[in-house]
């Protein structure tokens, strides 16, 4: 029986924005604000050989804040894709997951592309925490 061994990465981050949840019936269908918090984990089955690393920090981290970027300080509902579809921390998981998933497979470091994404959380007052992951069936 052969054992598989991986390593994971994981980067925090946080933005500020404004939103208001269609459809909600209660307090949160008003505009109201949140910091959210944004943990993005990888993994990967191969180090660096020189530097025994699976991706720089640096490389994970810059693809996570230049996502956030588009969203930090901005009302959601007036910014894509949520001004189509409901800005809920669902919806802001998989969005992120798929900004940074493209973000890495298109990195210039070709070690960014050997990783594989296993899940992006989005938390609203450290609280509460809602985590996008996809997986083969």
């Amino acid at each position: 029986m052969s054992t598989k061994k991986c390593w994971r990465l994981t980067v925090r981050d946080e933005f500020s924005s404004g939103h208001a949840l269609r459809h909600y019936e209660g307090k949160c269908e008003n505009l109201h604000g949140h910091n959210f918090g944004v943990e993005l984990t990888v993994q990967g089955e191969e180090l660096l050989p020189d530097t025994e690393l699976l991706l720089d920090f640096k490389v994970l981290k810059q693809a996570l804040k230049q996502t956030l970027e588009a969203l930090d300080h901005r009302v959601l509902n007036e910014t894509p894709p949520f001004d189509r579809i409901n800005p809920s921390s669902e919806n802001l998981a998989r969005h992120i997951w798929r900004q940074v998933e493209a973000r890495l497979a298109s990195s210039p470091d070709p070690q960014a592309q050997k990783v594989r994404l296993v899940s992006v959380a989005v938390s609203e007052k450290g609280r509460q925490t809602a985590t996008y992951m996809e997986w083969d069936a």
